[in-house]
């Protein structure tokens, strides 16, 4: 299967040197970085070109890096049914460059681009309806970003009082406390069934 892949990275590479950046088999799946800006005509390639016919786009993800300079990793995940192969395509991004849409070549990236942008920020241009669809209309920040707070920022609650749903910011109510992770077996003055065989 590797050599498949390995032939499919280098018809990759010879047809469209001008969107790839790099490519890579590892745990035999085909790795392809390409440009931001090429992005797009890359997808409609490997969509339609015969040797590649990756029909279908099956997630769309991202990765925080916040030290680097361009900070998210954004990753699809296609799958040719017609070749029996899987690749997958990264495009480096700054926090605050727009990725093209690419809903009209795969109708299916519409809510996923719209995850990759509630959870981490991210913006996809020409998107038809880019907005939160995850996290409530008021919610702010990115919850996947590695520098969001595990707390968040505001916490909802029902008021007897007001006979809705309030926010408010969060207030921890404790201490954090220290928790002990020792599993129940760990300890035990009691012989478990079996144990002893392990002296037999």
């Amino acid at each position: 299967m590797s050599e498949q892949l390995q032939d499919l990275a280098s018809h990759i590479e010879i047809v469209r040197p001008d969107c790839v950046l790099s490519t890579e088999v590892v745990f035999g799946e085909l790795n392809v970085n390409v440009t931001p800006t090429s992005l797009l005509g890359f997808v409609e390639f490997l969509k339609t070109d015969a040797t590649c016919r990756f029909s279908t786009l099956v997630d769309i993800t991202a990765v925080d890096y916040p030290s680097r300079e361009r900070r998210f990793d954004v990753v699809y995940h296609f799958l040719s049914m017609y070749q029996n192969q899987r690749i997958r395509v990264r495009v480096a991004v700054r926090e605050e460059e727009t990725l093209p849409s690419i809903v009209d070549v795969y109708p299916a990236a519409n809510w996923f681009e719209r995850e990759v942008f509630d959870m981490f920020g991210i913006l996809f241009g020409n998107h038809p309806d880019l907005r939160r669809i995850l996290t409530d209309y008021g919610f702010r920040g990115y919850p996947l970003r590695k520098d969001f707070p595990t707390t968040g920022y505001t916490e909802v609650r029902y008021d007897e009082e007001q006979k809705r749903v309030v926010y408010e910011p969060v207030s921890l109510v404790q201490e954090y406390r220290q928790f002990d992770f020792m599993s129940p077996w760990e300890g035990a003055n009691y012989v478990l069934p079996g144990d002893e065989k392990k002296d037999a």
